[in-house]
């Protein structure tokens, strides 16, 4: 039985307190212990709490790591990048890219009983577009979906507005995920608690701000494309614990209490591969890279004097270097280094404090406060910059403050604000930021559509807009455009790399890594990630006895 009485909805997930006293503790194992079928397998994360387990509601990471245990996309990806068959088992586009023809596997039912049909595919995409769902990146994904015709129980036909060549990579990612359509007709209330799907876990129990339990489908039938279990999963069930203290969760782990935590410390990862008894598993999110966006909608950062300076005074590298311990490497691309499209030009992010200094002047900022901080026409020379806890690690703040510490020699006044992600939320919506680093993944080099064409700048139905640099630029609008439409892959690739050279050369974008998507295991074998947009899946896993 659920134990949740759900709130109003909103996109961004709630802040999870720190919960120990009610959850099952694991069995110490050691490493050389023989695996076993059976048990149960805690997982502890220190991403935010959803508010929603339905990832069409709203639309961000966390909801995408708990919903790979229950729901299921119609097509992957393999970790060379090319997408392959899930639920959907073929597809085909027409020549001019405005209808694609899905055949889906036969008699899989959803862990209700509901068929997996073209009616259930139908009911998913016009959940995702109806703005009650309040969809972001679902909504962002299947926005060029005009209709989806039922040919028959197992051929859906997707009639586009446009061309989208990046329509089965939107189609792989969780947040576009297949559920029952019985389990939407419920409501949003009662499907944000336990949305039914096809995967290898069911939803039994949600107990806010401690964990949610997920037992087996004994009856699962749909593998993905990097299981190499063919049936239901080893294990008999699985705790989703909400730890946020990464100190914790590390002593949870090294106690036996949980088998699986997410975002360690860079001293913790460290450690492990040091170690023999903790496993490593890196696996960085594909879309963006973790980056500096620095608002041109409005001053000072409209001019694009004031935002390169800020980027040469910046001085990341160091900071990374002391921080991450070599866990991460600098990036100079807008994507990440999973993306096969990226373009990096390292020569744009020179450290060069007296070119700071000599394109504020020409900007006009050449008054300076008693404190150092420059001054225009009677004001300082400010900038906004809310963090995200839940989003940045304490080694990643660390790194802001040392960039906030090296601007201010040039005359910047940083203002950090660590905040909790529903204000972070509020804060962007409100345009009350200079700068901001906001994380978002997607398959594939359309992120570069999301995150920089003018269009992104106005909110999806749930008020979120992914274009925080504001960027409002029609030649970058052309190339993205043109780039939606291209299927030839060579052709798409040179046109994301005009646009990457845009966004780069705009210097509204100060990139720092890939996202990080680290875990560490102990007492268990047989943890995976998908190629799609890194998420653990358990369906091999099992426990040392």
């Amino acid at each position: 039985m659920l134990r949740r009485a759900l709130p109003a909805l909103v996109l961004a997930s709630s802040l999870a307190l720190i919960a120990t006293a009610c959850a099952p503790t694991a069995e110490q194992a050691g490493p050389s212990a023989e695996p076993q079928d059976g048990g149960t397998l805690v997982y502890a994360t220190g991403d935010a709490e959803p508010t929603c387990l339905d990832p069409h509601v709203g639309g961000n990471y966390p909801q995408a790591l708990i919903s790979t245990q229950y729901l299921e996309p119609l097509v992957g990806r393999d970790a060379d990048g090319s997408i392959t068959p899930w639920l959907a088992e073929d597809w085909k586009v027409s020549p001019d890219g405005l209808t694609w023809d899905f055949t889906l596997k036969s008699d899989v039912e959803f862990t209700d009983g509901t068929p997996l049909d073209a009616t259930a595919v139908k009911v998913n995409i016009e959940h995702l577009q109806d703005p009650e769902t309040a969809s972001s990146t679902g909504y962002l994904a299947v926005s060029k979906v005009a209709e989806v015709e039922v040919v028959d129980d197992t051929h859906a036909r997707f009639h586009l507005s446009e061309p989208d060549s990046a329509l089965l990579e939107s189609l792989s990612m969780q947040w576009t995920a297949i559920q029952s359509p019985a389990g939407i007709a419920r409501g949003m209330e009662e499907n944000c608690a336990a949305p039914i799907g096809t995967g290898p876990f069911i939803v039994e129990e949600w107990v806010p701000q401690q964990q949610i339990t997920l037992v087996r489908n004994d009856d699962y039938a749909t593998p993905g494309p990097q299981t190499e279990n063919d049936g239901p999963a080893h294990i008999d069930e699985l705790v989703w614990r909400f730890i946020p203290d990464a100190a914790t969760r590390q002593a949870a782990l090294a106690s036996g209490e949980v088998h699986v935590i997410d975002n360690p410390q860079p001293d913790a990862i460290v450690a492990a591969e040091q170690g023999d008894e903790i496993t490593h598993i890196d696996a960085p999110r594909p879309g963006s890279v973790n980056r500096i966006e620095l608002n041109a909608g409005q001053a000072p950062f409209d001019d694009e004097r004031v935002r390169e300076a800020f980027i040469r005074a910046a001085d990341p590298n160091p900071g990374i270097e002391s921080l991450y311990l070599g866990t991460v490497t600098r990036s100079y691309s807008p994507l990440g280094s999973t993306e096969p499209m990226g373009v990096s030009d390292e020569s744009l992010f020179a450290t060069d404090p007296e070119e700071a200094n000599a394109l504020l002047d020409e900007a006009g900022w050449t008054e300076k406060d008693e404190d150092g901080i420059r001054m225009k026409e009677g004001k300082r020379l400010t900038v906004r910059f809310p963090v995200s806890t839940n989003q940045s690690v304490a080694a990643e703040q660390s790194l802001f403050e040392q960039i906030q510490a090296n601007v201010s020699e040039v005359g910047f006044d940083v203002q950090l604000s660590p905040v909790d992600l529903s204000a972070w939320y509020e804060a962007l919506g409100a345009n009350e930021y200079e700068a901001v680093s906001a994380p978002y993944t997607r398959v594939g080099a359309e992120v570069l559509r999301v995150l920089y064409h003018s269009d992104a700048i106005t909110p999806a139905p749930s008020g979120y807009f992914a274009n925080h640099a504001q960027l409002s630029d029609p030649e970058l609008d052309a190339l993205l455009d043109q780039a939606s439409a291209t299927q030839e892959e060579a052709a798409r690739a040179d046109l994301y790399a005009q646009a990457q050279q845009r966004v780069l050369e705009s210097f509204t974008v100060l990139p720092l890594y890939d996202q990080q998507n680290h875990f560490l295991t102990r007492g268990v074998t047989g943890v995976t990630t998908l190629g799609t947009v890194a998420t653990p899946t358990f369906v091999d896993a099992r426990i040392a006895g």
